[in-house]
C-alpha cells in the first residue's frame, strides 16, 4: 500500500496567514460560527505522520501513534518524515493563528496515525492496525474519533482492510478516502484504487480551482463527491508550506467539512448523529458540476448550500404570506 501519487508544486516559508482557495471554494468560513470551527471533533489522519511542532498544527494534535518501522519502530514517535501527512493535516485543521494557513475546521483535533514510512509506503497490516487503533482510541476527556482521513491506496482488494473499514463505519466513524490518481481525463474509462473503491467509504475525486475535473482523478461508480485537489496550499515539513496536487489533497477538504457538519447538524438535531446521517448531511451540501457521475458523484461539496436553500424558502414563505 502506498500514498496516492501526488505532485509537489512548490515549497516555501510563509508567515502571513492565508485562507487557501479550496477552503473558500467549499464555503467553510461561512459555517465556522455555527459549527464552532470543528471544536471537539477528532479526525484521525492515517498517513505518514504529522510534524507535531509545526506552528499551525502544534495546538491541534490530540495524540498519535507510529505503526511503521521508522524510528526503529518507536510507537510514540509519529513525526512526519515525508511531508504528505503534514500537508493533509493542515488542510483539515491548521489553526487560525494569524500565521501560515488556516484549515477547513481550524479548531478540530488531529489524531496522527503514522502507517506509511518516509518513502510513502506501508504494509497492509500497519494500515489495518491504524484503523483499529482509531476505532478504539479514547481521548483525555473520553473523546472518540468521528472521522478517518486516508489519502492512500493500492490496486489490491484486501478483505482484512475492507473488514476493518466496515468496523469503523459501524462505530459511526466517517471514513474519507482519496479516489486515486490513475485517471486519464476520460469519463468513459474506469480506474479502481482501494480502499477508494469500497462502497462503505466516502470517496473523493479532485477538481481544480476553476471547478474542472482534474485529469488525474479516478473515474468509477464509487465516487461520492469532489473537492479542490489542484495546487492546494497547506502545511509542510520543517515548519514550511507547500503547494501540492492530487486526490490526496481533495480528501482532507471533505474530512474537515465533516468535522464542521458534525457540530453544525448535531446542534440542530440536538442529538448524536450516526454515520449514515452524517453522510446524508454531507451529500445535501453538494452541487452538481454537470460532469459524469463516474467523475463527480454527487458533485462539489459546498457547506453553506443547505442554509442558502433554507433562506430562499424562508424568504419565499415570507413573500407569500405578505401578499395574503
Amino acid at each position: 500500500m502506498k500514498l496516492i501519487p501526488y505532485k509537489v508544486e512548490e515549497v516555501a516559508a510563509q508567515s502571513q496567514q492565508q485562507t487557501p482557495e479550496g477552503i473558500n471554494i467549499i464555503q467553510a468560513p461561512k459555517v465556522w460560527d455555527d459549527s464552532n470551527r470543528g471544536k471537539g471533533v477528532v479526525v484521525a489522519v492515517i498517513d505518514t505522520g504529522v510534524q507535531t511542532k509545526h506552528p499551525d498544527l502544534a495546538g491541534r494534535i490530540i495524540g498519535g501513534r507510529n505503526f511503521t518501522s521508522d524510528y526503529n519502530g518507536d510507537v510514540n514517535n509519529y513525526e512526519d518524515n515525508n511531508g504528505h501527512g503534514t500537508h493533509v493535516a493542515g488542510t483539515i485543521a491548521a489553526a487560525a493563528n494569524n500565521i501560515g494557513v488556516v484549515g477547513v475546521a481550524p479548531e478540530a483535533s488531529i489524531l496522527a496515525l503514522k502507517v506509511l514510512d518516509k518513502n510513502g509506503s506501508g504494509q497492509y497490516d500497519w494500515i489495518i492496525k491504524g484503523i483499529q487503533y482509531a476505532i478504539n482510541w479514547r481521548g483525555p476527556n473520553n473523546e472518540k474519533v468521528r472521522v478517518i482521513s486516508m489519502s492512500l491506496g493500492g490496486p489490491e482488494d484486501v478483505p482484512e482492510l475492507h473488514n476493518v473499514i466496515k468496523q469503523a463505519v459501524a462505530a459511526d466513524i466517517a471514513v474519507v478516502v482519496a479516489a486515486g490518481n490513475s485517471g486519464d481525463g476520460r469519463a468513459d474509462t474506469i480506474e479502481k484504487d482501494y480502499p477508494g473503491n469500497y462502497n462503505e467509504v466516502i470517496t473523493v475525486g479532485a477538481v481544480d480551482n476553476q471547478l474542472k475535473i482534474a485529469d488525474f482523478s479516478d473515474s468509477n461508480f464509487e465516487i461520492d463527491l469532489v473537492a479542490p485537489g489542484v495546487q492546494v496550499l497547506s502545511t509542510y515539513l520543517n515548519s514550511q508550506y507547500a503547494v501540492l496536487s492530487g486526490t490526496s489533497m481533495a480528501t482532507p477538504h471533505v474530512s474537515g467539512a465533516i468535522a464542521l457538519l458534525i457540530n453544525l447538524t448535531e446542534k440542530q438535531f440536538g442529538r448524536h448523529l450516526i454515520e449514515p446521517e452524517i453522510y446524508s448531511q454531507l451529500i445535501k451540501r453538494t452541487v452538481t458540476l454537470g460532469n459524469s457521475k463516474k467523475e463527480e458523484g454527487n458533485g462539489l461539496v459546498m457547506l453553506d448550500l443547505a442554509e442558502k436553500v433554507r433562506d430562499i424558502i424562508s424568504m419565499t414563505n415570507f413573500e407569500y404570506h405578505a401578499k395574503q
